[in-house]
This record gives C-alpha cells, sequence and structure tokens, in this order.
C-alpha cells in the first residue's frame, strides 16, 4: 500500500490517498499522465506539453509546492532524479491505478517527500495481447469575446466559427506470456504518440495579450516592435531617435510607427506544442519458491517537442550598446528614406548609426527543440521466510537526458555587414564581400516591407543553433523486511492482528551533468560542470492495532516510522518521522490523523545555485531605481510627430529607499547611477542553503455507513507549514522587495553598491566585491498549504445492465502562502474550490 513499507491485506490508511485506476483513464481517453494528473485536486495543473515556455518535461507539484517537494514512484519505487524525472515517460496504457498520497511521506520514502508522493501502479504479468488506439481533436467555436474588438482596433484577426485542430494519435501495443507453469512471465510493450500545433491566435478568446496601464483603465493589447514592416529609428543624422515602419504599401517611403503597423508577439505562441514521443519497455518476473522471486524491468523513452518564434533580426541593443551601421548611399534607401535618415549625408558613403528591428512573416518559424529521453531499470529480488518475515531489495538505474537546441540567432556583426550595400554593376551587393572580408554576405533590405528572401535568412541565421546537454543520473539500492509479530504472540489482548513492523535501508546517489556545444557557449556563456550527491539512509515502521471488533470499538490503531538521513553534501545527520492514529467508533465511520516531521535537503543543483558565484549584466528594464530614469518623448517641436528625444523622470525610488542601500543622499537621482543599457550587474550565489524543515499535520473521518452499501466519503484536513524553505530569488525579487518595502533590510542589503560611486554595474570580469545585485538560491522563506480534501464515490448497480459510479474529489484550500518570508506578518489567502469530477 502507498505511504507504508508494511505488508497487510485490506489494511486502512491513517493519511489520505486519492486513487485513479484503469478504468477512469480509459474513460477519459488521455493520451498522457499530465492530463490524468491534473484532474486531481491535490495536483497543481501543469501541462509542460502545452506552453510556450516549458522544456517538454512533466513533473509534478503536490499542493504547489514545487516540483523538488514531490516524490514520483513507480511501483513503490523512484522514477527519477528529483531535478529531471520525466512522468510522461510512463503510457497511460500501461497504468494500472495511481495513489496519491499528499502530506509528508518522508519517513517511508525518503526526505525529499515533503508534499507526498505519486505512486504509479503498473501491469504487470500479462497473459495475452492488449493493442489500444486513441486519435482526437478539439473541435471548437469561437465566438466574439471580450478580446475580439480590441484586437481588431489593433489590426490582428480574431477567428470567427468552427475550427477542428490540434489532433493527437496514441497507439500502444503491449504483450504478455506466462511460462513454466506460470513461473515465468514476460511482457512488453511499445507506444507511440504525437500532437500537432494549436496556436494562440487559433483561438477568439486570446488574439492578443490584454494589457492594463492603469488600473480600471481601458484594456489594449500588446504590441511588438518585431514587426513584418521594419522598425527603423537613426541614431544619428537629423532625425537621430526618430522611429519609422516602412509603408505597407511598397513605395519605399516611412510611416510613423503606431496602431496598425504593429505586430503580435503572442500570435504564433501554443496553446498545444508540436510534440512526438516513443517508449517501449518490459517487464519480467521468476518465482522459483515463495521465498525466491526474482523481478526486473525497463522503460525507455524519447519525446521531442519545440517552442517556435517568429524569424527576427534583433535590437542592436540584445548584442550590446553599439547601433549598426547603415552607409547613406545604400540602393535600397529611397531618396526620402535617404533623407529621412542620413540628412545632408544622403547619396553619400557615410555611415550612420540605426536601429533595425524587423520580422520575417513570410519565412518559416525559428524553432527551440527540446529533445527528452530516458531509461529506467530496476532488478529485484523478493520473498517470504520464517512464516512472518517478507523481504525485497530492489536496485533503480535512472537516466534522463535533456538536449536543447535554441532557435536561430542572427549574429551582431552578419546584420551589420547585410546593411552596409552597394551598387555593383546595377546589383546591390554587400561592401563586405566587395572588399572580400565576407564573401557569403547577403544584401539585406530592411527598407522595404515584408522581407522574404530566403537566401537572406540563411545567411543571417545560419549556424546559431547551440545546443546544451543536461543529465541526470540515478543510482538507489532499496532494502526492506517486513515482519508480523502476532505471529510470536505480540498482540494486544483487544485486537485480532499483532503488531507489524519493517526495517529499511537506502542507499542513493544523484548525479547531474551539464555540458553544451561551442555555439551555445558562444551565444550564453558558462562552462561544463558536474554534481554529484550521495545519501544514507535508514527506516523503521510499526503498526499497532490496539483494539479491533471489539463491541465498543471497532478498530483503534497507532502507527509510527522513523529515518535517519546522512547526506555526503551536510555535516549533519537528520531525522524525519511519523505518528499516526485510527479510530473507528463503529465500523461505519472511522477517524483518522497524522501528524509528519520531515527535512528535505537541497538538491545538486540547489547547492550550486546557491554557492557557485557567478556574475553578469541582467535586468532588462529593471534599471537602478535611484538613478534619473530615461524616457523617449515625441518632440513637441518636431511638426511630422516622428523626431523623439529623451527625457529624465524622477527616481523610481525614495530617497530613504535608496539610502537603506548605501546610496549617499548628494548622489540620489543621478544619471551616472543608470546602469548601461538598464543592464546592472548581478551576482548569483553566494549563499548558503540548509535542509528545510516541514511538519505536516491531517485529520479527517471516512464514512462507509451499512445501511447505505457501496458509498464512501471522506473529509480531510491538511496543515502543510515548511520552515527555512529553500527558494531561488532573482534580483528583481529583492530590487522590488526593497522598492516597496520602504527599505527593509531583508531585501535592500542584497544590493551592494559601490562605495564611492554608488553604481550597481562593476565589470563582471573584474569578480568584483561591490557594484552589484545579488541573487541565487537559500533558505528564504516559510511556506505553507492549509486546506480540506474530499473525496467521495458511490456504485449504483442496474440489473442486467451494469452499475453507474459516481466519483468526486474536491479541495478547499484556506492558506496558500507560498515563499513567504520569514519576517512578514502573513495573512490568509481567500479559500478557494477546485474539483475533479467524472461520471
Amino acid at each position: 500500500m502507498t505511504g507504508t513499507r508494511i505488508r497487510r491485506p485490506n489494511a486502512t490508511s491513517a493519511a489520505p490517498i486519492q486513487s485513479v485506476v484503469a478504468e477512469e483513464i480509459r474513460l477519459q481517453a488521455a493520451v498522457n499522465v499530465e492530463e490524468v494528473l491534473n484532474r486531481l485536486p491535490q495536483i497543481a495543473p501543469d501541462s509542460q506539453q502545452n506552453y510556450q515556455d516549458s522544456d517538454g518535461r512533466q513533473r509534478i507539484k503536490l499542493r504547489n509546492l514545487g516540483f523538488e517537494r514531490t516524490l514520483t514512484l513507480v511501483d513503490g519505487l523512484r522514477l527519477g532524479t528529483m531535478n529531471g524525472a520525466d512522468a510522461n515517460m510512463i503510457p497511460t496504457a500501461l497504468i494500472e491505478r495511481i495513489d496519491v498520497l499528499s502530506g509528508g511521506a518522508s519517513s517511508v520514502y525518503g526526505s525529499d517527500a515533503v508534499a507526498g508522493v505519486v505512486n504509479f501502479i503498473l501491469r504487470k504479468n500479462l497473459n495475452g495481447v492488449i493493442a489500444s488506439a486513441n486519435y482526437n481533436f478539439y473541435n471548437h467555436e469561437n465566438k466574439d469575446t471580450l478580446v475580439s474588438p480590441i484586437a481588431r482596433a489593433a489590426g490582428f484577426a480574431s477567428p470567427r466559427g468552427m475550427t477542428n485542430d490540434g489532433a493527437r494519435i496514441d497507439l500502444s501495443l503491449t504483450a504478455g506470456k506466462n511460462l513454466f507453469d506460470g513461473a515465468l512471465n514476460v511482457t512488453g510493450f511499445v507506444n507511440y504518440r504525437k500532437g500537432d500545433l494549436v496556436p494562440y491566435d487559433a483561438r477568439a478568446s486570446s488574439p492578443c495579450q490584454l494589457n492594463e496601464a492603469v488600473k480600471d483603465g481601458p484594456l489594449s493589447c500588446q504590441l511588438s516592435t518585431y514587426v513584418p514592416g521594419g522598425y527603423i529609428s537613426p541614431r544619428g543624422g537629423p532625425n537621430n531617435g526618430s522611429v519609422f515602419v516602412n509603408n505597407p504599401d511598397g513605395s519605399r517611403t516611412f510611416v510613423p510607427f503606431g496602431p496598425g503597423t504593429q505586430a503580435n508577439p503572442y500570435d504564433g505562441y501554443p496553446f498545444q506544442r508540436p510534440n512526438e514521443r516513443v517508449n517501449a519497455g518490459g517487464f519480467v518476473t521468476l518465482k522459483l519458491a515463495d521465498a525466491l522471486e526474482f523481478y526486473g524491468s525497463g522503460i525507455w523513452f524519447r519525446d521531442e517537442s519545440t517552442n517556435s518564434y517568429p524569424a527576427r533580426v534583433y535590437s542592436y541593443t540584445v548584442y550590446g550598446g553599439n547601433p549598426y551601421q547603415v552607409n547613406c548611399n545604400n540602393p535600397f534607401l529611397s531618396t526620402s528614406q535617404a533623407q529621412s535618415i542620413c540628412g545632408a549625408a544622403a547619396g553619400t558613403g557615410a555611415l550612420i548609426p540605426i536601429e533595425v528591428r524587423y520580422r520575417f512573416n513570410a519565412l518559416p518559424y525559428v524553432p527551440d527543440t527540446y529533445i527528452n529521453s530516458a531509461f529506467r531499470g530496476v532488478a529485484g529480488v523478493r520473498g517470504d521466510f520464517a512464516g512472518a518475515w517478507h523481504y525485497d531489495v530492489a536496485g533503480v538505474y535512472s537516466r534522463n537526458q535533456q538536449d536543447a537546441s535554441a532557435g536561430a540567432f542572427p549574429t551582431y556583426d552578419r546584420v551589420n555587414r547585410s546593411l552596409n550595400v552597394v551598387n555593383v554593376n546595377g546589383t546591390p551587393t554587400c561592401a563586405s564581400k566587395v572588399s572580400g572580408v565576407d564573401a557569403a554576405c547577403v544584401p539585406f533590405d530592411a527598407f522595404s516591407a515584408n522581407n522574404s528572401n530566403a537566401a537572406l535568412a540563411d545567411y543571417l541565421f545560419a549556424g546559431r543553433n547551440g545546443t546544451s546537454t543536461t543529465i541526470g543520473l540515478l543510482y538507489d539500492v532499496v532494502g526492506s523486511v517486513t515482519g508480523d509479530l502476532g505471529e510470536y504472540g505480540v498482540t494486544s489482548p483487544f485486537a485480532e492482528q499483532g503488531i507489524a513492523v519493517a526495517i529499511g535501508a537506502e542507499y542513493r546517489k544523484d548525479r547531474y551533468i551539464s555540458t553544451a556545444n561551442a555555439t551555445f557557449r558562444a551565444e550564453n556563456g558558462g562552462s561544463d560542470f558536474q554534481l554529484r550527491q550521495s545519501v544514507k539512509e535508514a527506516n523503521v515502521e510499526v503498526q499497532v492495532p490496539l483494539v479491533e471488533k471489539q463491541p465498543w470499538t471497532h478498530l483503534l490503531q497507532v502507527n509510527a516510522g522513523y529515518r535517519v538521513s546522512k547526506y555526503d553534501t551536510n555535516p549533519d545527520t537528520f531525522s524525519t518521522y511519523k505518528l499516526e492514529g485510527l479510530w473507528a467508533p463503529v465500523e461505519d465511520v472511522t477517524f483518522r490523523l497524522s501528524y509528519n516531521k520531515a527535512q528535505r535537503a537541497p538538491t545538486v543543483i540547489e547547492i550550486r545555485q546557491a554557492t557557485q558565484n557567478n556574475y553578469g549584466r541582467q535586468g532588462g528594464s529593471q534599471n537602478d531605481f535611484c538613478a534619473s530614469t530615461p524616457r523617449q518623448i515625441v518632440d513637441p517641436t518636431d511638426p511630422t510627430g516622428t523626431r523623439r528625444i529623451t527625457v529624465y523622470d524622477a527616481p523610481i525610488a525614495s530617497i530613504e529607499v535608496c539610502r537603506a542601500t548605501g546610496l549617499s543622499d548628494a548622489l540620489y537621482g543621478s544619471q551616472t547611477l543608470s546602469c548601461p543599457d538598464s543592464q546592472c550587474t548581478v551576482r548569483t550565489g553566494g549563499f548558503t542553503v540548509d535542509p528545510e524543515t516541514a511538519y505536516t499535520y491531517t485529520f479527517g473521518f471516512v464514512l462507509k455507513p451499512r445501511f447505505l452499501p457501496r458509498l464512501v466519503f471522506s473529509v480531510d484536513r491538511f496543515l502543510i507549514d515548511i520552515d527555512d524553505s529553500i527558494g531561488y530569488n532573482d534580483y528583481s525579487y529583492y530590487q522590488d522587495g526593497c522598492r516597496t518595502s520602504g527599505g527593509d533590510p531583508y531585501f535592500c542589503s542584497k544590493i551592494v553598491r559601490d562605495p564611492t560611486t554608488g553604481i550597481l554595474y562593476n565589470a563582471p570580469a573584474s569578480n568584483p566585491t561591490t557594484g552589484y545585485i545579488q541573487q541565487g538560491t537559500t533558505n528564504a522563506f516559510k511556506t505553507k498549504a492549509h486546506g480540506w480534501d474530499f473525496q467521495g464515490q458511490y456504485t449504483l448497480p442496474i440489473d442486467r445492465v451494469g452499475t453507474v459510479d459516481w466519483i468526486f474529489a474536491g479541495t478547499l484550500t484556506t492558506l496558500a502562502g507560498d515563499r513567504i518570508r520569514r519576517s512578514c506578518r502573513c495573512a490568509t489567502a481567500p479559500a478557494t474550490m477546485r474539483t475533479g469530477a467524472d461520471s
């Protein structure tokens, strides 16, 4: 039974367990594990195959407490490492049952089962053949929504009418055979799945992303400056700072950048990502005697999915602070365009700094590709001995790998060369090709709309698909011995069953390997590394029935468990334990309670994020909030309304907040504080991280009234409180926290200014001790999840027809205060209700 290593038939769980059986999965027509799990209220909905920014791996979050706090098991053994285990390697056709035990289970399964465990019990020992096929698609009728008129006003289409899209196919074949009078069973399976793209703009509910500039103000679509018309802004000359767009009518004139010329940055993002997966595996059991049974299994899978983006020429600010250069006698420039950009230098070979942003709508999207693959192998031996005892020793080897290939990304030098174009016998030709610097250069006509030059794209995007590879390895050996001491007379005088015990030991080793090819390193920096961590654990469990089937009490039982863990990355040994109780005054109702204390050690990734010092420029629009803030506005003296000028607003933060960061009053509002390109230096690391401690309480009742057979109903209260919670905070968390809290030292101390200049942009290469904002992983929070679980099931038999089953599962969340800082005064979140029901 999930939640204990003790083997005892018909045992009643003291902790609430939600189960989903194979028949329910079949009726859902689910093609992957995430669709099954997302119906369960204990699990935070997560659909890695369905949104743009995921990496395709399906991991599980119980109570919304994070992937690292939920342990995923297959037949009671770990699926893989906490950092990379992909539950989608488990085909739905092979699942016999899924058990979800939320709340602490660390004393049974290991210190990282803080939020609980999800245990997949798979079909084995098949004698025959099972083939299944599942094909489905979305049949959606688009009707105008709140977004539709706003999208159309911005120039974006909002679909109407019926659509049939998002086709998915799932094929599975499983075959097994009993041999030697059933002593040997061999079962194998193969599974294939494929899903088609469904983009955001295929639905009337999402033709654009809405913005609200001010509270209760008008709504507008979020817009992109990467437009098929081409965003052109001189950085010198008479119209320095002005913004133009090439006229869509092909006249080679400029029009002002504004409504009707902008683009939708999210139109191609997916509701469902294109993906393809294949997995295969097998199981074998060989029972030589009751005391000796060998078993083993192997599962392999490969999954490929993509995130796609429009092919674009990016702003020069992506690469640094130097604008592109365009020659004023560029043959692609019309006379009026050359005048607007170059002024008196028009028609000469002078170079003018320029900003160019361009979206190639007519060219294929550029995909980021994620290939996830894994193998999990299990070998074990088990059996009964001495009448009252059972042993089980198993080893797990799991290897998961992710190859992430970034989409093609043009280099600054190639864009710059393609903009410097001269006329050679009537043919536009790159100046770098004429000089012999770059014989492959293809001229970029950035001064007409809707450029669809495939040769240009091949030149700009060539060789820019760097790949990073991460590998997670798990080596796990688990052994347990369970026994019923009732065989020796160790039994309460009021109980039928004796005391049951389980004693176990475990050795586990995690490895994490990160590598990348030269192209990836050239674009993203960093270096290859390997991480490892091992743990030795021992545990004991006991079940003590005190009273059974007495006139005054039907059942009274206590359970307890204890585990001690020693990680090689931590000098301390720490322990986890559980205490549980069951009381059924009558057969119809059982009251249950459970108390768990768990300590989760940081994963190898969290240790690296905490301790590894790295410096870099980050921030985007997160400039130093104590600097005068630059902002571009339309020059009020320009009658054309195209020229822009820079003005400086007052600092975002108050002088009191800036004083709390160590800034002198004399420097408050200084323009010298402004980080180059709004990118301040960020130091990642420099923290320490210790195990977090979780306390879980559950109590409730199970109702099985004899006057209404086949009805089961339960209500349970859960309280999960995690102290010293491990979490990653980026620089913006500390910067925003310092500003909005009015100067709280907890936040402001992570803004480390240069003591002389007050700046936050000391050169990363100098490994600075000041002049940066800190980020990284540390023990920063209290994390809480409180609420109620409700489960109900009723089966109504119908003569000669079958049965009708009603199943209900719901969760009422009364406190969801994830990431609560220790020193804060925390308010209770409003109660919410989420249900999952099948009929």
